[in-house]
């Protein structure tokens, strides 16, 4: 009884281990039209999370509206985001269109990656789906 019952609090710690884990690939969504717009990539680099635009859905020379406008496709948005309990906090991110750069915290919800910008206590979640299926180049 007691094997078995420490089996199943290792498998369910492990479980919810794995279901905070934001590495991997996730599809973004246009707030607007409800559509995919791209595909980013969240890594580990040096302790930290940071994540990139690894695939866009439309126009791949798009421009970011940033100092030396760098196309978008290849570009770090999120970066230095640092667990603290659940979630990844303490980074950026930034909006590649609008060229701004805000406070970011990530979690989990399932499948589903929330991404929180906001400044100060003013915030907004967009939420990413777990792509299983794209290939890195």
């Amino acid at each position: 009884m007691k094997k078995l019952c420490l089996f199943l609090m290792i498998t369910f710690l492990s479980l919810s281990a794995f279901a905070n884990e934001v590495t991997g690939f996730w599809t973004t969504i246009d707030d607007e039209t409800k559509e995919a717009k791209s595909v980013v990539e969240i890594y580990e680099k040096e302790g930290k999370i940071f994540g990139k635009v690894v695939e866009i859905f439309g126009d791949k020379e798009a421009k970011a509206a940033i100092l030396g406008s760098p196309k978008i496709l290849g570009l770090e948005i999120i970066k230095n985001m640092v667990k603290k309990g659940s979630k990844y906090k303490n980074g950026t991110i930034l909006d590649p269109k609008k060229g701004k750069t805000y406070s970011c915290e990530l979690w989990r919800e399932g499948d589903n990656l929330i991404v929180r910008g906001k400044i100060a206590f003013l915030g907004r979640n967009q939420t990413w789906h777990k792509n299983t299926s794209f290939k890195a180049k």
